[in-house]
């Protein structure tokens, strides 16, 4: 059989992978501090969750491209708890963000066009580009005093086939929010270059202080894509609902051609559609216990790494994951196969498009207890494999 190039990835078990399926296989402990799943880390969620879903309009097909106007007006009126404005008329629907980010992504470019995107990120983009035909760049976010934006990076990437930047609001993983001078940086780069600019908020509700910026308010003279969903918000990714709100210069005929594209796939089911605006609604229990997870862990993390002096987390402005700083001795990936071996799992930086040495990252979801257990054995393998560095990081 004849495949396209677009799919020849490399399908082969990793040596990670393998090493964490034969651990528990072999029914060996294992403290997972990779959990990102809010359904399997023990939350408790509404008994009567999924009545929402036996709406009688379930039972009607009223394919609606943009997406059923209650279920968007319920989006709308989440974006209005943030302070925020927006027409159910510029919000279109999705089952995922990665679907956002495909219509989004055939709407602006042709095939060879260029998206410019920050790292350290999550490591999705690279899949959605080659599958939408779409060329990446990079620009830097640099560590100085907490996470920013690199102007000049961000000013070298740019070519004649750059056609938007994306930015995630806040950072998975370093959970940087955008600051109102990287913002002035970005919008004044869209404008000159003629780029839009594509946002992704699915940690918005997540700040550690106060209530964030929200970029549903629109730049002036740039047009501005925000994608978000209930995956993060209402800690239901199985549910698979997501949107695009629409802003700026050509906001109207841009969703004229979203509205094709989604109508192509009309991908969203009614039941779901149905229960969002129940879902959102809710979403304040299930947050609140994320909050909490988050700070009790990260509290549990920083009191063990007070006593291991090489080590330090780097700051965090919102969000569910840790960046720790560690030597940089040897490969993460031998460091965190190693310490898989002592029964604990974290992330290596470099899967999120750091360096291949130096860095790793922790999701603060995982049970307060299990994340105990998983720090504990964390620091006591740092102290030992440490011991006798006397370099500061």
């Amino acid at each position: 059989m004849r495949f396209s190039q677009r799919t020849n990835w490399n399908t082969e078990e990793s040596a990670l992978a393998r090493a964490h399926r034969l651990r528990l296989e072999a029914a060996l402990p294992l403290a997972d501090l990779t959990a990102s799943n809010p359904t399997r880390c023990g939350f408790e969620y509404p008994p009567n969750l999924l009545q929402a879903l036996t709406h009688p309009a379930s039972l009607i097909y009223d394919p609606q491209p943009r997406g059923l106007l209650t279920a968007r007006q319920a989006v709308s009126r989440y974006y209005s708890d943030h302070g925020v404005q927006v027409d159910s008329e510029k919000i279109i629907l999705t089952t995922s963000t990665s679907e956002a980010y495909s219509f989004l992504f055939r709407l602006l470019c042709d095939p060879g066009s260029e998206i410019l995107f920050a790292q350290p990120g999550y490591p999705l983009f690279d899949f959605l580009a080659v599958l939408d035909d779409v060329h990446l760049k990079s620009a830097s976010l640099v560590y100085d005093h907490g996470w920013q934006i690199d102007p000049e990076s961000l000013h070298r990437a740019i070519t004649p086939h750059t056609r938007a930047i994306v930015l995630v609001h806040p950072n998975n993983p370093t959970g940087h929010f955008t600051k109102p001078w990287e913002i002035r940086e970005i919008a004044s780069r869209c404008q000159e270059f003629d780029l839009s600019l594509i946002v992704d908020e699915v940690f918005l509700d997540y700040s550690f202080s106060g209530s964030p910026w929200a970029f549903a308010n629109g730049l002036d003279g740039v047009p501005v894509f925000v994608v978000s969903g209930l995956s993060k918000i209402a800690g239901l990714p199985q549910m698979k609902a997501a949107w695009i709100v629409a802003t700026g210069p050509d906001a109207s005929p841009a969703l004229d051609r979203i509205e094709v594209i989604a109508d192509t796939f009309l991908s969203m089911n009614a039941p779901v559609q149905s229960a969002l605006p129940a879902w959102l609604e809710n979403r304040h229990q299930i947050q609140q216990q994320i909050r909490n997870r988050v700070a009790a862990n990260l509290s549990e993390l920083d009191r063990h790494l007070a006593t291991v002096l090489e080590t330090r987390r780097l700051q965090m402005e919102g969000g569910w994951y840790a960046i720790l700083r560690i030597p940089a001795l040897q490969p993460d990936e031998q460091t965190v196969l190693e310490l898989l071996d002592q029964g604990v799992s974290v992330h290596p930086g470099y899967f999120f498009g750091m360096a291949q040495s130096g860095w790793l990252v922790l999701s603060l979801l995982t049970p307060e207890a299990e994340f105990s257990t998983g720090v504990t054995l964390l620091v006591n393998y740092l102290r030992t494999h440490q011991a006798g560095n006397s370099t500061a990081i």
